[in-house]
C-alpha cells in the first residue's frame, strides 16, 4: 500500500489514471484515504481542454499540483477522506482537503478542516464552491431587502442564490436558459425566470453563466449604480461585452471576483481555513443534495472527462468514488 493513483490530464482533451509512489510520511503530516471527490465543471473542463492562458499559468496552480500547463498536469481540488496515518488526533477524522483527484495522498495537517458529523461525505465536496459562492457574496455586498439577480443556475451560481435567498427580506431570481432549472431554483428559496422573462431594476446581480450572453443580460437587468459582479471564467476564450448603450448612463459597476483571494475588506480578519470552515459548516442543510449528480468510479474519470468539457449543459456537480 506504498502507492497511489491519480487522475492525470496527460495532453489536452486526453485524461489517464496514473500510479505514483508514496512516501513516508514526515513529522506534522497526514495520509489520507479519500472517499469522494467532486469535479468543478468550469475550471476543471477549461484544464482538460488545455483552455488555461498562459498568463495564468502559476495563478491557477490549485494546492498539491503536480505538473504544469497546460499539460501533463494532476488538477482537482475538492476531496473528502478519512485520515488514515499521522498524528493520533487526527486518525480516524474524515476531513476536506484541497487536493487533486487521487486515492491516497500525502498533506500537512494544516491543509486539511474536519467536517461536522451532519455534512455526508458526498455533499462534504460541494465545499470547495461554496466557498466561491461566500466570495462572490462579500465582493457583491448585498443587503436586507435587496433584489438580486443571479445568472446562471450551474453549480456556483445555484450556490449563490440559495446563500442570497437567506437574507433577510431578500428578492432573489435564479436566471437559466434551462427551463428544468426552475424546480432547482424554489427548493433553493428563489424565483426562476427566463432570460427574456428576467426582472430588471435589480441592485445586485451576480453573473456564473459562463456565456457572454449572460453576461449581456446580467448588464442588462441591472439597475442605476448596481453592481454586476462576474464570477464566470473564460480561460482563452474572448467574450465580447457591449458597453455602449445605457451602461455609463446607469453608471453601472462590473467586478470581478476570483476566489484565490478573500475581499479587501475581509483579508485581516479572514483566512482562507476559516472561510473554508463557514463553507463546510453552511452545507449543513440537505437542500445542497439537490447539487449532486452522477457519480463515476476514479478509473472511469478518463472516459468521462471529455464528456463533461464537450457539454458543459446537465448535471451540476458528478462526484468521483473511491474503493
Amino acid at each position: 500500500m506504498d502507492e497511489a493513483r491519480a487522475f492525470w490530464v496527460a495532453a489536452p482533451g486526453r485524461g489517464e489514471i496514473r500510479a505514483q509512489p508514496l512516501r513516508s510520511l514526515a513529522p506534522g503530516e497526514l495520509l489520507i484515504q479519500a472517499r469522494t471527490s467532486a469535479i468543478s465543471r468550469g475550471t476543471e473542463t477549461l484544464v482538460f481542454r488545455g483552455e488555461v492562458p498562459q498568463s495564468e499559468w502559476q495563478r491557477m496552480r490549485c494546492p498539491f499540483q503536480e505538473g504544469e500547463f497546460p499539460a501533463p498536469v494532476k488538477y482537482g481540488y475538492a476531496v473528502v477522506g478519512i485520515v488514515e496515518d499521522g498524528p493520533a488526533e487526527f486518525c480516524g477524522r474524515r476531513v476536506f482537503c484541497l487536493h487533486p483527484h487521487q486515492d491516497r495522498f500525502i498533506v500537512p495537517q494544516d491543509a486539511v478542516v474536519a467536517i461536522p458529523d451532519y455534512v455526508p461525505d458526498r455533499r462534504g465536496t460541494l465545499a470547495a464552491n461554496m466557498e466561491t459562492a461566500i466570495n462572490g457574496l462579500w465582493d457583491g455586498v448585498p443587503g436586507p431587502g435587496d433584489r438580486i439577480a443571479v445568472v446562471g443556475a450551474g453549480f456556483v451560481g445555484a450556490l449563490v442564490g440559495a446563500l442570497a435567498a437567506r437574507l433577510p427580506g431578500a428578492e432573489v431570481e435564479l436566471i437559466d436558459i434551462d427551463p428544468s432549472r426552475a424546480a432547482l431554483a424554489t427548493a433553493l428559496g428563489c424565483r426562476f425566470a427566463p432570460p427574456q422573462q428576467a426582472r430588471g431594476e435589480a441592485d445586485l446581480v451576480i453573473h456564473a453563466s459562463g456565456t457572454s450572453e449572460g453576461l449581456a443580460t446580467a448588464l442588462g437587468i441591472a439597475g442605476f449604480e448596481a453592481t454586476v459582479v462576474e464570477m464566470s471564467w473564460y480561460g482563452t476564450r474572448v467574450v465580447p461585452l457591449a458597453l455602449g448603450g445605457a451602461f455609463h448612463s446607469r453608471r453601472l459597476i462590473l467586478r470581478s471576483s476570483q476566489v484565490g483571494a478573500v475581499p479587501a475588506g475581509r483579508r485581516e480578519r479572514w483566512s482562507r481555513h476559516r472561510r473554508l470552515t463557514l463553507a463546510l459548516s453552511l452545507l449543513r442543510d440537505p437542500v445542497f443534495d439537490l447539487l449532486l449528480s452522477g457519480e463515476t468510479d476514479l478509473d472511469g474519470l478518463p472516459e468521462l472527462m471529455p464528456l463533461l468539457a464537450a457539454s458543459p449543459a446537465g448535471a451540476l456537480c458528478h462526484t468521483v468514488r473511491y474503493d
